[in-house]
Formats: structure tokens, sequence, C-alpha cells
């Protein structure tokens, strides 16, 4: 049981790792927590957010939608490879998901498919929403990857978990797709790699 890091020490870690952070108002304390506790952390969600502009983009994620309020990450991942952070605590992000995937998870095993929404995942993860239309075209670029491949090695260095603590939305909740433009077998070597 993992409880979650400090905002400090988030961004303590992100830094460390060479990671360009933006802050991004009072994010520090901008969160969803009187919706329910945040924590234990078990892991990170990675997400693509669908929006073509960057600003846009960590705006919703800031401020939230209109039946959807923010914050809806924890950090935004711009094309340019910064990691904005818009939130610390428990965000509107991994909705509802798949009990089975948590405990694989926790246990850092091989992930079963997602088919139930019966879990809490925004008590229970870190989520990063990455720039990019999702549409399987728009282009991830080297700076980008890189940002997202060392924010999420950052917080399972921190908590002493493997690359298999780092999963796709669309691996925790049954009918998502993102993230879309490359698999999440992939991002997980490349941060079993980093973590070595």
């Amino acid at each position: 049981m993992a409880p979650p890091m400090t905002a400090g020490t988030l961004l303590d870690r992100l830094r460390a790792a060479g990671v360009t952070v933006v802050e991004v108002g009072d994010w520090e304390h901008h969160n969803r927590n009187l919706q329910g506790p945040w924590g234990p952390v078990h892991g990170v969600v990675i997400h693509h957010t669908a929006i073509p502009d960057a600003g846009r983009a960590v705006s919703v994620c800031r401020d939230g939608r209109a039946r959807l309020p923010g914050p809806l990450c924890h950090g935004v991942i711009t094309k340019d490879g910064a990691v904005h952070l818009v939130g610390h605590g428990r965000a509107n992000h991994a909705g509802l998901g798949d009990d089975d995937v948590l405990r694989a998870v926790v246990a850092e095993k091989a992930l079963p498919r997602a088919n139930e929404a019966n879990t809490d995942g925004n008590r229970h993860f870190y989520g990063f929403e990455c720039e990019n239309l999702g549409d399987g075209k728009d282009p991830w670029p080297t700076a980008q990857l890189d940002a997202i491949e060392k924010a999420a090695a950052a917080i399972c260095r921190h908590h002493g978990w493997s690359e298999r603590s780092v999963i796709g939305h669309l691996e925790w909740q049954p009918g998502k797709v993102d993230p879309r433009g490359f698999s999440m077998t992939w991002l997980r070597g490349r941060i079993r790699d980093r973590l070595k």
C-alpha cells in the first residue's frame, strides 16, 4: 500500500528525472478529494487528450468539462515534452475500471483484458493526459514520448514499482482506446529500461 506523493515530492521527482515542468495555477491544492479518497496509489494511467491545441488541452484538463469537473489528470504532457501539472490529489481521469486489472497492477503481473467497470480508478492511479488527437494519425514527437517515459518512470522509481504499474486507459476501462498511436507494451519496455 503506497500513500500518494506530496505535491512537492512529485515536483522534485519529475524535475530530477529531467522533465520540463510547468506549474499551472494552484495545482498543488486542485483536486476532487471531497468526492472520495486518493490512495493508496498503485500505478499510473496514460491517456490522450483528443484535443488539437496544447493550451486548450491544459485548460480543459485543469478546469474540466460541463459534466466532468477538473482536474481531469495530474499532468498534461504536451507535444513539446513539457509536463503541465494541473492537479494534485484525486482527479477525474480513470473512472470506473476492472478490479481484475487493479489486482494485476498491484501484483505487477500481466494484465487481463478489462471486461467490467466496477472499481474506482481515480482513487488508485496517478494520471497523465497526453496532447494528441488519438486518431492513430496524429504524430507523437520524440520529446513527448521521452517525457511520458520519464514522468512515469519517476513515479515508479519513487514507489519502488516496476514498469507493470504503468497502464493505458484502454487497459483499465472497457471501451476506451487511449492512448492511441503507440502500444503500452512498447512504452513499458522503455520504462523498464529506464528503471534499470
